[in-house]
């Protein structure tokens, strides 16, 4: 192989003290540190930190997802590039002549990667839907599926969750580079992610995860060697860490019960109205962005937070830039909770009035992330409405070590310091392609 192969993973969750269950891993690491992740610490934000190497209130990724004001949806996991603003790694690889591919990275459709790989699921009009991959070129995702099978989306997110993604992910990738060769290759592994946030992330369960992971990326390892890639450059990125939850609070009820949030009964059901809604919440994890449609509602929406327990901080206009979200996209408001808490998207007191998304894994009509969906309750089959079975979660600020991911190459780091960056690691990876 003439040229150098280079593996970025970006592997959600991924802390120093993991890799004692890591063999794999742990065998490569020729340089570890901390990997501090710019705040909101979840996932589609970190990676544009990590892939422009500047911050959310930069590029505009302010969570997993946010509120579109021209168009008055709440849309997460948008998916296209285009939200990404300024440069990305993509295009400086590009022009400096180096192959790329991509994946699973979030917000990926359409970037100047040559090689692109990401759910896109065919949705039909009576309820069902054809597993399928967004691919650039058109036809990779074809050929993958002639040869490997379809993605397995179900084992990817939702209750049925495993290492069966990771897997063919693992796959997928040593099948490309044994074709087409790319030389920087990013992928997106979020496995320790799911018993993280179910059973906590110290859990046995949790343990259990990365040695799951490690087997993998031992895969990964061994299969690079064997298709001649024998000497890669690897970098291997946790995101941001997980800490244990013990509370949850639920904004779009507090919102509610004061009148701001407009709620419409339909068959039986409730729905929150976003654009008929004086204020609203998307909550993602550890922290929500609070949409207020009236200037002069600010304060009081804001006051509603003031003084719950577990909510670290209100922040209102410009002292959302202390924590990198003063950008157009983000709410008027942003309300940020202590580790040990995290943020329902809820806003019904009665379950039986729930709306029919809210029992199944639905990523794109809930207007917040829901981890409750990692659960399945048998006596209704169907996703439980109890939030309190989550046991971990992220998103709040790193202040903390035990909130600091990690970063492990198998040649030197950026920096001889112990911790670095969320945005130094673009750079980084510029360097080393």
């Amino acid at each position: 192989m003439p040229e150098q192969t280079v593996i970025f993973v970006s592997m959600p969750g991924l802390r120093r003290r993991d890799l004692q269950h890591m063999p794999r891993l742990s065998a490569i690491a020729g340089a570890v540190a901390d990997l501090v992740p710019t705040f909101p610490c979840v996932t589609s934000p970190v990676q544009a930190n990590m892939l422009t190497g500047r911050t959310p209130q930069e590029h505009g990724i302010i969570g997993n997802g946010f509120y579109h004001r021209d168009r008055r949806t709440v849309e997460l996991w948008v998916g296209r590039n285009g939200f990404i603003e300024g440069p990305q790694l993509w295009e400086r690889l590009t022009a400096a002549g180096v192959s790329s591919a991509a994946w699973m990275t979030q917000n990926i459709k359409d970037a100047a990667a040559d090689y692109i790989v990401t759910p896109e699921p065919i949705h039909h009009p009576d309820g069902r839907m054809d597993l399928w991959c967004y691919s650039k070129p058109d036809g990779l995702y074809q050929r993958l599926f002639n040869d490997l099978g379809h993605f397995p989306l179900m084992n990817y997110w939702g209750p049925m969750a495993n290492i069966k993604s990771t897997e063919w992910i693992v796959n997928a990738t040593l099948w490309l580079i044994q074709r087409e060769r790319p030389q920087f290759n990013s992928i997106y592994v979020p496995h320790l992610d799911y018993a993280a946030q179910k059973f906590g992330p110290n859990s046995s369960q949790a343990i259990a995860a990365c040695a799951e992971a490690d087997g993998q990326l031992g895969r990964l390892f061994d299969g690079l060697a064997a298709i001649g890639a024998a000497d890669p450059t690897i970098l291997v990125a946790g995101e941001y860490a997980l800490t244990d939850v013990s509370r949850v609070i639920y904004p779009n009820r507090v919102l509610r019960d004061a009148g701001f949030a407009r709620i419409d009964e339909r068959d039986g059901a409730e729905h929150l109205n976003v654009a008929e809604s004086v204020a609203f919440a998307v909550v993602d994890h550890q922290f929500a962005h609070l949409y207020v449609g009236k200037p002069e509602e600010i304060d009081a929406v804001a006051g509603l937070f003031e003084g719950i327990d577990g909510i670290a901080n209100v922040l209102i206009g410009r002292e959302r830039a202390a924590f990198h979200v003063d950008h157009p996209r983000s709410g008027e408001i942003v309300l940020i909770c202590e580790p040990d808490t995290w943020l329902a998207y809820y806003w019904w007191h009665d379950d039986a009035k729930a709306p029919p998304f809210a029992r199944t894994v639905d990523i794109h009509a809930k207007p917040g992330y829901d981890p409750v969906e990692l659960f399945f309750d048998p006596a209704t089959k169907s996703i439980p409405l109890d939030a309190s079975l989550v046991k971990g979660s992220h998103g709040a600020p790193a202040t903390r070590p035990d909130q600091f991911a990690a970063i492990i190459s198998n040649r030197p780091l950026p920096s001889t310091s112990e911790t670095i960056r969320d945005v130094d690691v673009c750079q980084h990876l510029e360097s080393i392609v």
